[in-house]
């Protein structure tokens, strides 16, 4: 009578796994399903698979997108910022179902800001007198973009969900001094949706990264907006068309994935 093989014990997170025993290690990685999806775009019709996406939310934070926020309280006007919330709310659960994973990608700094520079302090507070990264904003107290606080939490009408990931980041660049590149290699992604604000900043700068390193990047323009002058929302999304990938919305981006259903 044979015996049965040794059992091999899996080590990773899918579809990044060996699996091994005291003798051997399976380096294969099967690979997983194909699940195509066809999806206009501003410049072509593209062929992605949902296998290989995921989506980065950044920034939509009290801070940057709520009335008692940082930007409100320097006098910004956040309704701007406030636009993508309904079309996230309806196309997250829709790539949810579909099994893309959403990251978010937020802003969180250490309370004792030993990793941010003067000159990225001068941003926020480019007077010395100001309310800047850490302070307590005027109308709760919360401090500016620290991780766990109010001011840095996500915006209340956009429910994540337990399966979701979270970034924090301290730069325009989410990818900068992150785990966000590890991240995505481990899951197997290689397309990028991108959502959030704001669209010519943390956005922008998050997307030429990710088409720096490899990645295939696809803007939501809906999903995407900004407090800076309207010119700035337009030259971002002629970058991107032009040098940096592709731009499409959200009501698009559903009817593929249910057509591909």
């Amino acid at each position: 009578m044979s015996s049965m093989p040794p059992v091999r014990y899996p080590l990773g997170t899918p579809p990044n796994v060996w699996h091994v025993n005291a003798d051997v290690a399976d380096l294969t990685r099967p690979p997983l399903p194909i699940r195509p999806v066809t999806l206009p775009t501003d410049t072509k019709t593209l062929t992605l698979d949902l296998a290989k996406t995921a989506c980065l939310v950044v920034d939509m934070q009290n801070d940057f997108c709520h009335p008692d926020g940082w930007l409100a309280s320097i006098g910004v006007d956040v309704t701007p910022a406030r636009s993508p919330i309904a079309p996230l709310a309806g196309i997250l659960p829709v790539l949810r179902q579909a099994q893309v994973p959403i990251l978010w990608v937020n802003w969180g700094n250490r309370p004792d800001l030993l990793n941010i520079s003067p000159a990225l302090r001068h941003v926020y507070n480019p007077t010395g007198q100001g309310v800047g990264l850490a302070d307590p904003l005027p109308k709760n107290g919360a401090p500016v973009l620290t991780k766990d606080s109010w001011a840095a939490a996500v915006v209340d009408e956009l429910e994540a969900d337990p399966a979701d990931i979270w970034v924090d980041k301290f730069r325009m660049s989410g990818f900068w001094d992150t785990p966000l590149d590890s991240i995505l290699r481990n899951l197997g992604k290689t397309t990028l949706l991108f959502a959030g604000v704001n669209a010519d900043q943390c956005v922008l700068c998050t997307l030429q990264d990710a088409n720096f390193l490899g990645y295939d990047c696809i803007l939501l323009r809906d999903c995407t907006a900004t407090t800076s002058p309207d010119y700035c929302m337009h030259a971002t999304v002629y970058n991107v068309n032009q040098c940096f990938g592709f731009v499409t919305d959200a009501a698009a981006l559903k009817t593929a994935i249910a057509a591909s259903a």
